[in-house]
């Protein structure tokens, strides 16, 4: 299977990037967690990018705020999927970090989950890896089913909350 990296800006994001950690933990997806950044070590990501195909990798979640051009810099030096989670920050509540992260130009693609969703962005790099693994597709078809059964059970416990009123 391949491997997903997971890259911050800085070590104050993996508070948020923790959670896909834990979702690629979750999923038993192989990853590897790095700090690097596109300002103050721009050919550190360029060369980690440029060689992740090649090292196993099949997706990179990268995570930054402020200015947040982690993902389009390493989207720049690979053909593989990057997926940007924009991380919130005080200055503009996360809104500067994802129209960085979103307004990529044309042929270096970025997909883009919400402000701070990490989860999802582990959800999105596993869906993508499930495209050639049936094992991982059948932990996805699981959980939403799973997801679906917590709903069916909420939609019922509020319906007698409200016959009890």
């Amino acid at each position: 299977m391949k491997k997903v990296a997971v890259i911050m800006g800085s070590d104050s994001d993996f508070k948020v990037v923790s959670k896909a950690v834990s979702k690629l933990k979750e999923f038993e997806v192989p990853y590897e967690v790095h700090v690097m950044s596109a300002h103050r070590t721009p050919d550190k990501a360029a060369e980690f990018s440029k060689n992740a195909k090649k090292n196993g990798f099949g997706v990179i979640i990268a995570a930054a705020g402020m200015a947040a051009h982690l993902a389009g810099v390493l989207a720049a030096h690979t053909t593989l999927p990057v997926i940007g989670i924009p991380i919130k920050s005080a200055a503009f509540d996360g809104m500067d970090a994802l129209l960085a992260t979103v307004m990529m130009p044309t042929g270096i693609p970025v997909s883009t989950v919400a402000v701070d969703g990490a989860a999802n962005a582990a959800l999105l790099a596993i869906e993508m890896l499930a495209l050639s693994d049936e094992i991982l597709d059948k932990k996805l078809e699981a959980m939403k089913e799973e997801m679906a059964l917590g709903v069916a059970k909420k939609d019922e416990d509020i319906k007698r909350k409200a016959e009890e009123l």
